[in-house]
């Protein structure tokens, strides 16, 4: 029989190996799923007014993240609110404005290999455009951003074409 330095045998050993692993990555994935807008610097916008009323053009424009907090400038955004294999990091905002916001940043991509929990991070640069405005039912003073635009300056990540538009749903 092996025998562990510790006098077990070195099943049991490399079973506590193999649970701390575990314990480990579960620990990795939820620290990844927490919005890391969170901690970050960004502004939170305040709660909803006390009457409806149609937004003004010239109303804050927020990003709503996974949580449904309002946000301006986030330093990092979750684009994969289900389980945080896709989010973007060291976000630059260069502009943000009523109609438009443009980043530059990182997009950081778990490749799934050979499933999700034992993949790796993989960073993309990535040129960041929010757009398309629209009122926000939840906060009638506030308009979010319902568009966001992904421009890779160099390769995408696989299968994504290195400029993809997604709808914005939160």
């Amino acid at each position: 029989m092996n025998v562990s330095a510790g006098g077990r045998p070195a099943r049991a050993s490399r079973r506590r190996v193999r649970t701390a692993s575990l314990l480990c990555t579960v620990a990795a994935l939820t620290a990844a799923v927490l919005p890391a807008s969170a901690a970050s610097s960004s502004a939170h916008i305040g709660a909803a007014a006390s009457s409806a009323r149609t937004p003004d053009p010239q109303d804050p424009v927020v990003l709503v993240d996974c949580f449904s907090q309002a946000q301006t400038r986030p330093a990092e955004y979750i684009l994969a609110c289900g389980d945080g294999n896709n989010r973007l990091v060291g976000l630059r905002w260069h502009s943000w404005g009523p109609g438009s916001a443009t980043a530059t940043g990182t997009d950081m991509v778990n490749d799934c290999r050979p499933y999700c929990a034992a993949g790796r991070f993989r960073a993309y640069p990535v040129t960041v455009t929010l757009s398309h405005p629209q009122a926000w039912p939840e906060h009638p003073d506030l308009r979010r951003f319902t568009t966001i635009r992904l421009l890779y300056t160099d390769t995408a990540p696989d299968p994504v074409p290195k400029d993809v538009t997604y709808k914005l749903v939160y």
